[in-house]
């Protein structure tokens, strides 16, 4: 095989290789922190980028912050948040559209352009993170000298990034129902521990619960915490009665 299709069939391997990464992520079940550091140490590899970083939407307050970057750069890593709709990053979550920049330094939209100077920064492509047509972040790779973004470079960032926004909503998905679940288990402890304190003293369960988020407050000891302790107490009585 000539050197020339060889490289090319290594790059193309190596595509391969990064999207089956990024694909396994998905249901890998990575607390969202770790899956985003994965990520963008999966971009930079494979786009041989000077810095990649992934910043995710926050919709409140409409802005974009950096979760994740392979940067050692403190004045990158501390950039403010990215409005939506302002700088390269912003119009490209806004729009849903990838924008590739020759040169950051030189293009009036590039919010930073004293950082890029200072860190050396060339050519950005950054690219929407989203889920059936919903923006939830932009993944940024940034070369230190000046590159022309092909065609193929661009279709696999792009396809880089659908595959990292489902996974990143896969954890968030994952987080929630943990969220959700913690949050029911601490009502069924409340809950025990309410009917147990209006029991033992002879109380509405209304009132033993006020009695528990009185303690709560004077202690500051979460409720859970509290109605764990009544439960505990209880479990020692019945052991000591029988």
């Amino acid at each position: 095989m000539p050197q020339k299709k060889t490289a090319k069939y290594q790059v193309y391997i190596k595509q391969i290789e990064a999207l089956s990464k990024i694909a396994n992520l998905i249901t890998s079940g990575l607390y969202l922190d770790e899956l985003l550091r994965l990520i963008v140490q999966v971009t930079s590899e494979i786009m041989h980028s000077k810095i990649s970083s992934l910043m995710l939407l926050d919709p409140e307050k409409k802005e974009l912050v950096i979760k994740a970057t392979q940067s050692i750069s403190e004045a990158y890593n501390k950039k403010p948040n990215v409005k939506l709709g302002e700088g390269i990053a912003g119009i490209a979550a806004k729009e849903n559209k990838v924008i590739s920049v020759l040169d950051i330094k030189e293009d009036a939209r590039y919010l930073n352009r004293d950082i890029a100077r200072k860190e050396k920064l060339c050519s950005l492509a950054s690219v929407p993170l989203a889920v059936r047509g919903r923006v939830i972040g932009v993944l940024n790779c940034y070369t230190s000298s000046k590159h022309k973004f092909t065609k193929s470079e661009l279709d696999i960032l792009t396809a880089l990034a659908n595959q990292a926004a489902l996974a990143i909503e896969n954890a968030e998905l994952g987080l929630r129902a943990r969220t959700a679940e913690e949050a029911l288990t601490t009502r069924k402890i409340i809950d025990r521990a309410k009917d147990v304190l209006s029991q033992e003293a002879g109380i509405l369960p209304s009132e033993a619960y006020r009695l528990i988020q009185k303690q709560s407050m004077d202690s500051r000891k979460s409720m859970r915490e509290i109605a764990e302790a009544i439960i505990l107490a209880n479990d020692v009585k019945d052991k000591q009665r029988k």
